[in-house]
């Protein structure tokens, strides 16, 4: 199947029902009364701040971007893809930096190409750096604010730089920084003149972990004040824990949106595969074998359970009652494809 034809906005409550229930899966082998597990999804009802409407960008003969269509919400939307997916292109297109070759995107309701009211309510972090090393950092984030028309200025950068919690080093050249804090001055300027929407390309390329954390919570801020956020990364592990919508981006088309659980839930043409670790492997792989909701069940050297499943709810309601009626311990059960990483990695391969 091609990719591109892969378009899911499903129900995620199947997979996270198994997911979020893990914990309890494992309390019940291990007690005398069954407990049940309950995970509800909440789906946003917002109108869509951002539309991209059978968008298509090329260059010559190479298609960059092919009939991509897709709505983004308030929140956090993280787009995803392989280098050369067409992902920059896309964000150049959005913030109208980049004519479209054919389709429409509106930003709350209008063009944003050649809109010049509508470049004040964006903030665009692109993913190559553009600093002048010999600038101190309060004066590259008053430089920018600027250049926005931001009225106080100086109140404006201080509150920016605190956000990213540089305000230590405002005063020093930016070529004396690290690349991480560079990325977070940047992200900085980015906010100096308080954006309704953020558009980050590749926002955490040379953040060390501590960074990384601060990044995230900061990202989580500023989305529960209502703005719309829209970051590109090739880090699926950070996307994957403040994203609460992705777009999967393979050969310039769009390959899922979505819940990244809703996502890895509809796709049926391979089975889950489930790890269990238990007291009595062998004892446990007979019984579970003969369940319709498995598929295989295979061995691992360490005596581990590799479970493969396509109906993880039934797996999710016979594993306990199975290990509690012959008297099995379970000591963990955990999901080895619930990620972005095997989710982007399965449909690249369709």
């Amino acid at each position: 199947m091609d990719p591109g034809q892969l378009v899911l906005r499903l129900d995620t409550r199947s997979r996270r029902d198994f997911v979020d229930s893990l914990p309890e899966v494992v309390a019940m082998t291990n007690s005398e009364t069954p407990a049940t597990a309950n995970a509800t999804a909440s789906v946003g009802t917002a109108n869509p701040v951002i539309r991209v409407d059978h968008v298509s960008r090329w260059f010559g003969n190479v298609v960059s971007v092919s009939d991509v269509t897709f709505d983004i919400r308030p929140g956090i939307t993280g787009l995803l893809g392989p280098n050369g997916a067409g992902k920059t292109t896309l964000l150049r297109m959005i913030t109208g930096l980049a004519e479209v070759s054919d389709g429409t995107i509106t930003v709350f309701g209008e063009p944003v190409r050649n809109n010049s009211k509508m470049y004040s309510r964006i903030g665009v972090m692109s993913e190559h750096e553009t600093v002048y090393q010999f600038m101190k950092g309060r004066e590259f984030v008053k430089m920018m604010a600027r250049l926005k028309g931001v009225d106080d200025v100086d109140a404006a950068s201080d509150r920016a730089i605190d956000l990213v919690d540089l305000a230590d080093a405002a005063l020093r050249p930016m070529g004396t920084y690290s690349r991480g804090m560079r990325q977070r001055m940047r992200l900085a300027a980015t906010l100096v003149h308080d954006p309704e929407i953020l558009i980050l390309d590749e926002p955490l390329n040379g953040a060390d972990p501590r960074q990384r954390v601060h990044f995230q919570k900061l990202l989580q801020r500023l989305a529960a004040e209502g703005r719309t956020i829209v970051i590109s990364s090739h880090i699926l592990e950070e996307v994957e824990r403040i994203a609460e919508t992705v777009l999967l981006i393979v050969n310039g088309k769009l390959a899922a949106s979505g819940d990244f659980h809703a996502i890895r839930a509809a796709l049926d043409g391979r089975p889950y595969h489930v790890r269990v670790l238990s007291d009595s492997p062998r004892e446990l792989a007979s019984a579970l074998v003969k369940l319709e909701s498995v598929d295989a069940v295979n061995i691992d050297p360490d005596g581990a359970l590799v479970v493969l499943s396509r109906n993880v709810r039934d797996l999710q309601i016979e594993l306990p009652r199975l290990a509690q009626a012959a008297s099995i311990r379970v000591r963990r059960v955990e999901p080895l494809d619930d990620s972005l990483e095997s989710v982007f990695g399965y449909l690249v391969e369709r």
